[in-house]
C-alpha cells in the first residue's frame, strides 16, 4: 500500500468543530498514517494522524528541511519516505522525532476516542504549504 502527498494534492477534508480538527481515533488503522487536508486561505494544509505504540500522534505532511519543495511524505510498507530526499522513517519511530528530514509534529489530545488538533496550529503552519 502506498500513500503520497504533494502540494497539488488534497486528501479527505478534515472535520473541524469548536476550534479543533477532530479525528475518530477508533477508526485509525494501526501503524498506517491517515492523511487529511485542512483548507485555509486557499492552501491545502496537509497532515497525517497515526495510531502507533499505544498512542495517537499527528504531524504535518512537511518537514523543517524539505518543506520548501512542497512534496511531503509518502507511506510504503511501514515507512514514511520524504518525496524530496528519500529519507525513510519507520512509523514506529515517529515519536522519537530525530533526523534532518523529519515530519513536523502537531500537538493533539486524545479524549473519549477522539483525537483533537487545534485549528490554530494548522493555520499557523500554512506557510509550509
Amino acid at each position: 500500500m502506498s500513500v503520497s502527498c504533494s502540494r497539488e494534492r488534497a486528501y479527505q477534508e478534515a472535520l473541524s468543530r469548536g476550534g479543533y480538527v477532530v479525528v475518530d481515533a477508533n477508526k485509525l488503522p494501526l501503524d498506517t498514517p491517515k492523511f487529511l487536508t485542512y483548507h485555509f486561505r486557499g492552501k491545502n494544509v496537509n497532515f497525517f494522524v497515526i495510531r502507533t505504540g499505544g498512542q495517537v500522534l499527528s504531524f504535518l505532511d512537511a518537514c523543517a528541511s524539505c518543506y520548501p519543495y512542497k512534496k511531503g511524505f509518502r507511506f510504503d510498507n511501514g515507512y514514511l519516505i520524504c518525496r524530496e530526499c528519500n529519507i525513510r522513517y519507520s512509523v514506529t519511530d515517529l515519536e522519537k522525532g530525530i533526523g534532518r528530514c523529519f515530519p513536523i509534529r502537531l500537538e493533539g489530545v486524545l479524549r473519549n476516542g477522539e483525537y483533537s488538533i487545534p485549528v490554530a496550529s494548522l493555520e499557523t503552519a500554512a506557510d509550509k504549504f
